[in-house]
């Protein structure tokens, strides 16, 4: 069984989404090992997104992802870091695929309701800074 983290952006919790995303994620069979639901700082999304901090993107990804409450949570399930980012889609909702979840319910790049984690080390280390106790 293999680990993922996944959050449910601030536009994900402001549009209502929250309940239809995770019924997704759990009719494919994954389930959810830890859910919580809170505002992230600017400090925690700095070092979620260390990689882009210096990239041009990134002031207003981080005003974006503390601009109200996201839901994380890690799921598990065979495959899971793959199974979750074909589920979810592109990152540009408006070129995902249709019945993924960035296909059918975004418009947006930046605002694309999901991130989930992209390799086994990145799921590794966003796990253990969001869910430190697991």
């Amino acid at each position: 069984m293999e680990r993922t983290l996944v959050l449910l952006k601030p536009d994900a919790v402001r549009r209502g989404l929250v309940g239809q995303v995770i019924s997704r994620y759990e009719a494919k069979g994954l389930s959810i090992v830890a859910m919580e639901q809170r505002t992230i700082t600017g400090e925690v999304a700095d070092t979620h997104y260390a990689e882009h901090v210096d990239r041009d993107f990134y002031p207003p990804l981080r005003e974006f992802a503390t601009s109200g409450p996201l839901v994380a949570m890690v799921l598990e399930g065979d495959e899971a870091i793959n199974v979750v980012r074909t589920l979810t889609g592109a990152t540009d909702g408006r070129q995902a695929d249709p019945g993924t979840i960035r296909g059918d319910l975004s418009l947006s790049n930046r605002e694309n309701l999901v991130h989930a984690s992209d390799s086994a080390e990145s799921a590794d280390r966003e796990i253990a800074l969001w869910f430190p106790n697991l």
